[in-house]
């Protein structure tokens, strides 16, 4: 008997590959390795969002509807923690918020962050705001009310500090191609000309100068945001 996963997979197969390939130029060569994380992944979601899956599946519309109620915040800012946030849930369903978008909460070098989106560990909540055992339990909170819950975080580009970035300076294999390296800053100051910045006051450039010598370095592309 297929799975729910086997028959959805079935269903968007050929669009799941087709972005893939768009986004990773290998041939589709590690296609199969990104499937089975995939799977992998499903096997260990717990009951409550596999259900969540079958709901919103069946109302494939669910995120148009008109009585969605955003709010998007900083954890710190607002409660001083993700627990301080749980503990306010109350207030925000008060409000009308069924959707929750929380901005950069994981873990990041103190005072180059670059508010957040500079992400030293994808798997690490920052130290200051909770774990992620703290974050899971916020999600499960906010599914009890009947609210939806939304990290905000960029996937494209990491902190020097992250462990690709790391082993990326040091030349690994497989690691170096996934940024850019210069030589000097004439190309990235061509860049620069015309991308805009993101943080202009408190982190300029889109290009990290390495402390190791005259190399340039940016994540897997310089920031296009719009």
């Amino acid at each position: 008997m297929k799975s729910a996963f086997d028959i959805r997979l079935e269903r968007r197969f050929d669009e799941l590959k087709w972005l893939y390939c768009q986004l990773y130029h290998d041939g589709g060569e590690t296609f199969g390795q990104f499937l089975a994380m995939l799977k992998d992944a499903w096997r260990d979601r717990k009951k409550p969002l596999r259900d969540q899956d079958a709901r919103r599946e069946a109302d494939p519309e669910w995120y148009r509807r008109r009585d969605l109620m955003g709010m998007m915040l900083y954890a710190g800012a607002f409660a001083g923690n993700l627990r301080g946030v749980r503990e306010r849930l109350g207030y925000l369903r008060e409000c009308g918020v069924n959707y929750l978008h929380l901005m950069p909460l994981l873990d990041s070098p103190r005072g180059r962050s670059d508010g957040g989106y500079a992400v030293s560990d994808f798997r690490r909540v920052r130290p200051d705001l909770g774990t992620m055992e703290d974050l899971e339990t916020l999600a499960d909170a906010c599914r009890r009310r009947g609210m939806s819950l939304c990290l905000d975080f960029v996937m494209n580009h990491t902190s020097e500090d992250h462990e690709w970035a790391k082993k990326a300076r040091a030349n690994e294999p497989g690691y170096r191609e996934r940024y850019f390296f210069y030589d000097s800053w004439d190309i990235p100051r061509e860049f620069e000309k015309t991308v805009p910045q993101v943080f202009p006051t408190t982190a300029p450039g889109s290009f990290t100068q390495l402390p190791e010598g005259p190399v340039v370095m940016t994540n897997f592309y310089p920031y296009q945001w719009t």
